[in-house]
This record gives C-alpha cells, sequence and structure tokens, in this order.
C-alpha cells in the first residue's frame, strides 16, 4: 500500500508538472516543449485516469502556478519600488522626462500613443503640470500594446527618434492630439513641423526599438496588462485618471 502511495504521489507531481507547462503554453499560445511531449502513450494513459479519479489535481495546478506568479510579480514590484526610492535615474535611464528636474517626487507614466484611454489621460496630465510644474517630475514609459493598435510601436519609434533631438514632447503631443491620424504621413509631417533633422530622425527611428522593448520588458515584468499606467512613490493608478485622482498622489508622496 505504501509503495502504491509513493508511486502514486510521483505521478500525481509529475502531472502537476505536465498541467502547469501545459496551461503556460497555451496562455502563450506557444508550442509544449519536447519534455512534455515525449511522454510514453501507457504513461499518458496513466494520467488520464488519474485525472478522470482525481479530477482535484488539475485545480492544485493551477492555483500552484497562480501563487508562483504572484509571489514572482509581487518580487519584482517591490524591487522595482526599492529602484525608485534609491536610484530614480538609473530607473529614469534615458526616458523622456519633465517638470521639476530635481524633484524627489516621480510620476511614471507606461502609455501606448493609440490607446484611447491614453490620449483621454495625456488632457490631464497636461493640466497636472501647469498646475504643479514645479513639484513633480513626469516620466515616460513605453507601453505599446500592438497587439490591438497596429500603430503603437511605429508612433512610439518616431516618438523616441525626436527625443533625440529634444522634442520628445511636443512630438508625443502632437501624436495624441492627432491620434486620428496616425500613420506615417502624419510622423513625417509633425517631425517637418518641429523643424527636426530629417534625416537623423529616419536613421533614428530604425534603432528605437531597443530601448522601446526595455520600456516593454519593464512593464512586462510588473504585471501591467493595459495603459495608461501611473506609479507614484508605492502607489498605482490606471486607466483614464481625472486631476484630482493624480492630485492626490502628488498630496500623499510630499
Amino acid at each position: 500500500m505504501n509503495t502504491f502511495s509513493s508511486w502514486l504521489g510521483q505521478l500525481l507531481r509529475y502531472f502537476r508538472s505536465l498541467v502547469a507547462i501545459g496551461l503556460l503554453c497555451l496562455v502563450l499560445g506557444s508550442p509544449l516543449p519536447a519534455q512534455a511531449t515525449s511522454v510514453s502513450p501507457q504513461l499518458k494513459e496513466q494520467v488520464l485516469q488519474i485525472i478522470r479519479e482525481h479530477p482535484e489535481v488539475v485545480l492544485e495546478s493551477i492555483q500552484a502556478y497562480q501563487l508562483k506568479q504572484q509571489q514572482k510579480l509581487q518580487q519584482a514590484r517591490q524591487a522595482f519600488l526599492q529602484d525608485l526610492k534609491n536610484d530614480p535615474q538609473g530607473l529614469i535611464s534615458n526616458s523622456p522626462t519633465t517638470g521639476a528636474s530635481d524633484s524627489k517626487t516621480i510620476l511614471i507614466e507606461f502609455s501606448d500613443f493609440q490607446c484611447p484611454y491614453c490620449a483621454e489621460a495625456h488632457k490631464t496630465l497636461k493640466q497636472l503640470m501647469k498646475k504643479h510644474h514645479n513639484d513633480v517630475k513626469l516620466v515616460y514609459k513605453n507601453f505599446p500594446l500592438n497587439s490591438l493598435h497596429a500603430e503603437a510601436i511605429p508612433a512610439a519609434k518616431a516618438a523616441w527618434a525626436a527625443h533625440q533631438q529634444g522634442k520628445f514632447w511636443e512630438y508625443h503631443d502632437a501624436l495624441f492630439t492627432h491620434q486620428d491620424q496616425l500613420g506615417e504621413d502624419l510622423y513625417l509631417d509633425v517631425a517637418k513641423k518641429l523643424n527636426l533633422d530629417l534625416e537623423k530622425f529616419e536613421k533614428d527611428r530604425e534603432i528605437a526599438n531597443t530601448e522601446i522593448q526595455q520600456d516593454i520588458q519593464l512593464a512586462e515584468k510588473l504585471g501591467l496588462s493595459g495603459t495608461p499606467f501611473f506609479i507614484m512613490k508605492s502607489e498605482t493608478v490606471s486607466g483614464a485618471v481625472q486631476l484630482t485622482d493624480l492630485e492626490k498622489l502628488l498630496a500623499r508622496a510630499k
């Protein structure tokens, strides 16, 4: 009996790992790894029989996987907040900033130029920075949701290229103002109106992806699923925020 229980326990643990792998691949839309597909037909049948007799192992596997992911996410967020406190410039890196350059109060925005909620938040941020320009530093981070917005990454590349010539915020404002016109014609038209060096603009667009991907990786590491998303100190807010929402964050951060 003990031998059987031990064998069953090992098989259940093996099955749980297969379920976790399968669920992850299902979510990511990836094929199963070789180690999960090279299982013998006999073992597969044994696993299926266990599922029939012990369906609770499926739920247990899902719960264990979710708990592990939540713990990993919490650790990543804690590390981010610690870095924001101890080394804000390292976290800001080359990202565009505006507002009080020496302010310890930092508002980080993750945004997508084609997201309608980001366009609404843009209007709110303009009001915030007009009223509190000397109180807060606004940092822009890219989180283009390219699976939903075809122009999100091209727009981000164009804005990054404008940033290399010191015109990010003007370019950023133009993209949100003309969000319904996002496309190559708009990118070039805005560049011309801002008197950018077009040759440099084109070259910089071609190499913009590296830094944009760094922003995306950070957003994914923090578990962000949508835009806009704002972080100030240890607090967060998302969606089409109101001015009062951001002012409350600012008041608590001081």
